[in-house]
Parts: C-alpha cells; structure tokens; sequence
C-alpha cells in the first residue's frame, strides 16, 4: 500500500508538501531510511594489567613507494557503492595495513623478531567494537529499560622493538565487560540491535614473554540501541549542488583581476576626490581642499581620493585623511 493511496488520507502522516509554512522555508515532509538512535551511553576507564596476545607480527620496513612529491594512491576497499579507503601519508605514523603492504613488496625473506621485545606503543585499529556474551535483561520495576551485559572487543595495533632494533608491528584483542541500563524499546518486527563504538590507547606495557604484553590502557566504549527506521522528517528541498572545483594554481589571477582599462580621477564638489582614484599622493579638489587617501590593506598602495578597492589588486582600501 503506498503513502499516496485513498485508504492513507491522513495528509498530516504521509509525505508531501507542507502548507501554511508553520517554520519558515520549510517545504515538504520527506520519509527517509536511517538508524534512529534510542539510547546511548559512554564509559571511559583506565584499565591497569591487562593481558594481551600478540598475532599477524609484521616488520616496519622501509616505505620505497614514498616519494618527496607524496602522491601516493589510496588503497580502498569497496562493497557495492560503499568504499573505506586509507590514504598514505610520507613521513606519518604508519599502521598495520601499510606495515603489511610494505612487507609483502619488499621482495625478500621477512625476517623473524630475535630475542627480548620492548614494548612501544599501541592504539585502537578501528572505532568498531564487537559485542558477544550479550545478554538483555527487562526490568520490571522500569518500563522500558534493561540490564544489558556482554563483552566488547576492543582491537587494537601492537608496536614494538626486538633486541636487534627492528620494529614490528602486531595485532591483539582486548575484552571489556560491561554491565549498564539502557533503554530499550518494545518488541517490533523489525528488531532493535546492539552496537559499539571504541577508542583504546595504551599508556605504558612490559613484554611478559610467548608473544603477551602486560599493559596499561584509556579505553573509551559507547553502546547505541539502534534500529532501522522510517521516519518523518520536515525538509527545505533538494540540496542543490554546486559544480566541482578544478584544483589549479592560477598565477595569474592577480593580474586577471585587475581592471581592463585605468580608471579616471574625477574630482566632484563634495571636498573629496571621486571614488576609484588611481593617482598615488596628495591632490585637491576645485574647492582647495585636501583629498583624503586610501591605502591597501594588502599590496601598500596609497592612492589619493576615497577609493574602497585597490586599483591595483581588487582588495579593500583603509581610508585615512
């Protein structure tokens, strides 16, 4: 059944125009497919003596695709009209994706992390954390809420040296409990759902042995009850868009912009020379006067008369008498 057939009469549930305009410039009512959002929570900790596993250890080599004029390409991964592409930056912190890259074009035998490692560094690989062990419990005494527990997975990117100064870099996993209210809406046919979003950075770690490092890390997570809706919403029209912009150093704009022919000095009877004056130093009007001046905020040229552009470079003109 459409949103336009005769058994949906109701205009004010349907979308279409708005009339009476109740806010100014709004046209229309537009149905539209989004994830509403009905309710959300953070928690931020510090997490001391947290165990974790080091895997896929990969070596920081170095980058012989870096070139002074960094005109690297992006590598993206595309799903349909979807793309999450990282662009390479020369010089920047490297991540895993790009040691793993780096790794696979040396060309050679990688070699093997000797001895005793130091930790370095470590960070969160991705704002997507992973939700397992969920458990949603209602909670008679508050309509609409419930204790929502489960583990998220928080995965996070490894630095570190071997005894032989090598840098390697290395994935791991760390579990957060957590155990909040939240509010939950009633059951429906489509279904809510449960979601996560991480930041994770270590501040210290010691190499405990068999690829594990102790450490100490600022975690922030933040559970969202979402689903996918309808919804109604007011609107101000099509967006209109502009055209692109070609990017190019146009050297020569300065000059194009100055003016085609030299502009006339033409005194008036008011005690003040004509606007636009391009005669540089004092003059006087046909009263005896004094003309005032203006000076460019930009190029320095102080010309006579009261002129708010520059002849010279189009820019504003600061009048001074």
């Amino acid at each position: 059944m459409s949103f336009y057939s005769y058994k949906n009469a109701n205009a004010a549930m349907s979308p279409g125009c708005i009339t009476g305009n109740p806010i100014e410039g709004l046209r229309e009512r537009v149905c539209v497919q989004v994830k509403n959002v009905y309710d959300s929570c953070m928690q931020q900790e510090q997490l001391n003596n947290q165990v974790i596993t080091v895997s896929g250890i990969v070596p920081i080599l170095p980058d012989n695709t870096c070139q002074p004029t960094n005109t690297r390409p992006c590598n993206c991964v595309c799903s349909g009209c979807s793309c999450n592409c990282s662009c390479k930056t020369c010089g920047g912190p490297i991540t895993y994706c790009e040691a793993v890259e780096n790794a696979e074009n040396s060309g050679s035998a990688l070699p093997q992390p000797y001895g005793t490692w130091t930790f370095e560094s470590c960070r969160s690989s991705t704002t997507c954390g992973t939700i397992s062990n969920l458990s949603i419990d209602r909670l008679c005494d508050r309509p609409q809420f419930a204790r929502v527990k489960g583990t998220v997975s928080v995965p996070i990117d490894v630095l570190f040296m071997d005894q032989n100064c090598q840098e390697w870099m290395g994935r791991a996993t760390l579990s957060v409990g957590k155990d909040v209210l939240l509010a939950i809406p009633d059951e429906s046919i489509v279904p809510f759902t449960l979601e996560s979003l991480v930041s994770a950075i270590c501040v210290s770690g010691t190499y405990l042995g068999d690829g594990q490092f102790r450490i100490t890390i600022c975690v922030t997570v933040i559970l969202k009850v979402l689903a996918e809706v309808e919804m109604m919403v007011p609107s101000y029209g099509m967006c209109a868009v502009p055209p692109c912009e070609e990017f190019a150093e146009n050297v020569c704009d300065e000059f194009f912009s100055l003016p085609l022919f030299p502009k006339q000095n033409c005194p008036d009877n008011t005690g003040s020379a004509a606007a636009g004056c391009s005669s540089c130093g004092s003059c006087t009007n046909n009263l005896g006067a004094t003309c005032a001046t203006s000076t460019c905020s930009s190029c320095g040229t102080t010309c006579a008369g009261s002129a708010t552009t520059c002849p010279r470079c189009g820019c504003a003109m600061t009048r001074s008498t």
